[in-house]
């Protein structure tokens, strides 16, 4: 359930930065997708990925006024699975803290990687791109991105501490709990 309530604030903070530049990419996103991946089955996917996409539909035509083109967001896209992919791998079968870091770290990385490297390569060199298609201009894509990528990563690492840092906490600070976590193991 928890997972699925972390997808719906991942799109809602999504809406909650719009116009406000200096949180651009400060969303739960990432973090959600992680999560998502590290608690639910790959049978579950699919809804929060359908979720996001429409959200991408909505935010592109109605709260930023411009065309969709759907081809435009495969990469995302693809990254949506990609991050579900990353907590399946590193959080599902066991959880630490060096685990969470490296997803909190790996996961908006990832994304900064992928999208401006996509950007970058769908654009460079057409007319009004802001980005010539030489090794110079990827480099300049990529710098442009980095307080978006700041953001992302700050806002993955919040998400990831509470998710799995506050059932931990409350376990810890709970006898009953602990005595029920003993009685699982």
């Amino acid at each position: 359930m928890i997972a699925y309530l972390l997808i719906l604030l991942a799109v809602l903070s999504r809406y909650l930065v719009v116009g406000h530049l200096p949180l651009l990419n400060f969303t739960a996103i990432t973090g959600g997708l992680i999560y998502f991946g590290a608690k639910r089955s790959w049978r579950e996917m699919a809804g929060p990925l359908l979720i996001l996409m429409a959200s991408d539909y909505c935010l592109t035509t109605y709260a930023y006024h411009y065309t969709f083109h759907w081809q435009g967001y495969i990469p995302t896209w693809i990254w949506y699975v990609a991050a579900m992919a990353l907590g399946q791998i590193l959080l599902r079968s066991k959880t630490s803290v060096v685990r969470v870091a490296a997803s909190a770290i790996l996961g908006p990385t990832s994304f900064w990687i992928m999208s401006n490297f996509a950007y970058w390569a769908l654009s460079a060199g057409a007319v009004g791109s802001l980005y010539p298609r030489t090794m110079s201009g990827l480099m300049t894509c990529y710098a442009a991105a980095i307080p978006f990528y700041r953001n992302d990563l700050a806002a993955t690492t919040i998400v990831l501490a509470a998710a799995f840092g506050i059932p931990v906490l409350v376990e810890r600070m709970n006898p009953a709990e602990r005595a029920l976590a003993r009685v699982k193991e």
